[in-house]
């Protein structure tokens, strides 16, 4: 991070003090905040400060001076001196003198005080100046002083100074690596511009990583695409840095456009582009552009380091392109790099989830792997295929070899208890304890699997407890597994007990399996029970299915419980649980008994709004209700909607619709609806049939209604009817 200031003519002294401070500092990136000495502090040895007074009245000089102020550490000291000196007759201060001073000032974190010191030296045009304020930047960025630096450069700006572009760049290099605040940076180059200096690609290579860090992405592409108009062509510095910055900040598509436009320019790409770049792309799972680079790295005769081959390798197994990660490992090997054990556990899985068991087990045997992790992930593939022979040749294997563990016998005793072979695992367990190796919760977890495959479930439930006496907690599986065989076995308390266990512990119960078990305790009355479940499933994480609420609310309707019914309605919409259609029907069945006619229409249309449509019996006792107390008017938008769904609406409801709204007064109404019963061919009865000719007579002349008062209402009414049919 030094200057290069070889062309300018500096002063040998201050050129060998900037070399030795690099040293000399204890903390060799100490930050401007730290605690600097108070300006009024005496200075600890007063005997001594004379006697140094006494010495430069005696042989006062600039390099006598010098001299004192570096055998001096106390900073309150020098300051004295240095002021003294000033004030001395036929003495001057020159810029190797300013430069000590201001070096130890800097070095304290006295920001103010440097740039005034800085300003008095260009203002004194003590010769060398120019020199001097260089060697301070330098100073103090290879001691991490970069706001004093900054105060230097500005100095050096205002001072008529023509800094070279070097200066700025180091400076900016220096706050981009301590990712200091962007302001800083755009200062940097806010004074370059002010001082007429043209950037260079490096330059702008700085600003770009200042724009990524401070999230302004869309004003770091524009500077990239106006690079070319500032005379700077992109590098592999440029592409380097873009496009990692962006994957870093999650916009990997406009990382892709703007590695497209690398390739297409075709610039010379460097080691480091290539080792930070291809493990960011597998890492997004961009393997098309990893593989592009990779090849582009080999073309280049550049050896990939050992991440990029595991980052390549990774990307390939999770892709299941397995034949090609294969061949990266044995290129890796005749680069003399070994592959980490994790990455053989990752290429073993990949051909187990291609189901090429044998594959993967000789890509193992080719190989000197020893290691128990990737053996354990073939012993789990074959497990997972239910092979159990292949299985139990590789588990003697292992066993031979000694590369067995707890987890090898876990898989095998798993694999036999999934299958249903309970003896066969129970004689492994046996085994599992003989050679040394203790049961854990992975173990019993895989034989409670084994009895409820078999439906045992008094005996899953003594593994459970088992389980419980040593606080360990089940697999996800293994405990959906036992509340359901419980509850399937009419165990429903034991579940509700196994339930609690494991949700005290924050295990998550699938919810398929929680909302068997909450049916199961309202079916056996026990609802009280199954409200305290549902109120802390929040806790373990458990989510509940709007058919889990459905059959509390079943089973609080049956028990005429009112108030819980819409408390627990309540927690539904609280939980954003949308009703489903036995909710609503229980809702508008409990309002219905409760004679809340406004109630029943709300629930009742926006069920049907959500698509949903009430069960028969539910209507019927609705429309009753309704009709009883003249409100079937406030559901009519709903009831247009019953007649366009021909399932929905039978002749009894036509008929206590037609009735129930003519009586209230809406006679169009009830007129289309009998129309529409007419339309389906069917018969209404003697009630609705009269409406109809009250109807017609009050609409008719004196000749029709002595002609109509000739027939007789019971013997002719099916006669009528069909007469109408047929004309319609």
């Amino acid at each position: 991070m030094a200057l290069k200031l070889s062309s300018l003519s500096l002063s040998k002294k201050i050129t060998r003090w900037v070399h030795q401070s690099a040293y000399l500092s204890s903390l060799p990136c100490t930050k401007s905040n730290q605690v600097i000495p108070e300006p009024n502090q005496d200075p600890p040895h007063s005997s001594e400060f004379e006697g140094k007074i006494q010495f430069l009245k005696n042989k006062l000089h600039p390099d006598s001076l010098i001299g004192v102020l570096d055998s001096t550490n106390d900073l309150k000291s020098s300051l004295k001196l240095f002021k003294w000196a000033s004030l001395q007759k036929r003495f001057y201060h020159t810029a190797d003198t300013y430069f000590r001073i201001i070096s130890k000032l800097g070095m304290a974190g006295m920001v103010k005080e440097v740039e005034a010191f800085s300003n008095e030296m260009v203002k004194e045009r003590c010769p060398g100046s120019e020199e001097a304020l260089l060697a301070l930047i330098d100073s103090f960025v290879q001691n991490c002083r970069l706001d004093e630096a900054l105060r230097v450069l500005v100095t050096l700006n205002s001072g008529g100074y023509q800094p070279s572009i070097s200066v700025f760049n180091v400076l900016l290099d220096a706050l981009v690596e301590e990712k200091k605040d962007f302001r800083s940076v755009l200062f940097v180059y806010k004074e370059m511009v002010k001082a007429g200096i043209v950037p260079t690609v490096d330059t702008l290579n700085y600003l770009l990583e200042a724009l990524l860090e401070a999230d302004k992405i869309g004003t770091a592409m524009d500077q990239y695409r106006r690079m070319r108009k500032k005379g700077c062509h992109p590098n592999s510095r440029t592409f380097e840095i873009l496009i990692g910055g962006l994957i870093a900040k999650k916009q990997v598509d406009e990382s892709v456009v703007v590695l497209n436009e690398m390739f297409e320019l075709g610039c010379e790409l460097e080691v480091s582009l290539y080792t930070r770049l291809i493990p960011l792309f597998c890492r997004m799972s961009k393997l098309e552009e990893g593989m592009r680079l990779f090849k582009m790295m080999r073309a280049s005769n550049v050896v990939p380091d050992l991440l990029t081959y595991v980052a390549l390798i990774q990307c390939l197994c999770k892709n299941l392109h397995m034949n090609d990660a294969v061949n990266l490992v044995d290129e890796m090997t005749d680069n003399d790099l070994m592959l980490p054990d994790h990455v053989f556990v990752d290429i073993v899985d990949g051909f187990c989830t291609l189901g090429k068991l044998d594959e993967a087990k000789s890509f193992l045997e080719d190989r000197p792997v020893l290691e128990t992790h990737s053996c354990n992930a073939l012993l789990g593939g074959y497990c997972d295929a239910l092979n159990f022979l292949g299985a139990k040749g590789l588990f003697d294997n292992m066993v031979e070899r000694n590369v067995a563990s707890s987890q090898s016998w876990n898989f095998l005793i798993r694999c036999l208890s999934e299958d249903g072979r309970t003896d066969i695992a129970s004689q492994f367990l046996c085994r599992m304890i003989v050679s040394s190796f203790a049961p854990d919760f992975a173990t019993y977890s895989a034989l409670i699997i084994g009895k409820c495959n078999i439906s045992e479930p008094v005996a899953a439930l003594e593994l459970f407890n088992l389980v419980q006496s040593r606080c360990w907690i089940l697999d996800f599986v293994s405990y959906a597994k036992l509340v359901e065989c419980l509850c399937q076995r009419e165990k429903i308390q034991e579940a509700a007990d196994v339930f609690c266990y494991m949700s005290s512990n924050r295990c998550t119960l699938q919810s398929s399996s929680f909302d068997m078990l909450i049916k199961g305790l309202c079916v056996t009355g026990n609802v009280d029970r199954a409200i305290r479940l549902l109120s802390s499933v929040s806790y373990c994480g458990t989510s509940c299915s709007t058919a889990t609420y459905s059959a509390v609310m079943v089973s609080l309707s049956q028990l005429e419980k009112a108030d819980e019914l819409l408390v627990m309605l309540s927690k539904m919409i609280v939980q954003g649980c949308p009703l489903d259609a036995e909710a609503y029907c229980v809702l508008i069945r409990s309002k219905s008994a409760s004679r809340e006619m406004e109630d029943c229409a709300l629930f009742l249309n926006r069920m049907v709004g959500n698509g949903l449509l009430p069960d028969s019996e539910t209507l019927t006792n609705l429309l009753s209700v309704l009709a009883e107390h003249g409100q079937l008017h406030i559901i009519l938008a709903t009831i247009y909607n019953f007649v366009s769904k021909d399932e929905i609406l039978n002749p009894a409801m036509f008929n206590k619709l037609i009735n129930g709204l003519w009586n209230e007064g809406y006679k169009t109404e009830a007129r289309h609806l009998l129309d529409v019963m007419l339309e389906k061919r069917w018969v209404p009865d003697a009630t609705t049939h009269q409406l109809l000719i009250r109807s017609v007579v009050r609409g008719g002349t004196k000749c029709e209604l002595a002609s109509n008062e000739k027939f007789d209402m019971q013997d002719n009414i099916s006669s009528i009817l069909v007469e109408g049919l047929e004309i319609r």
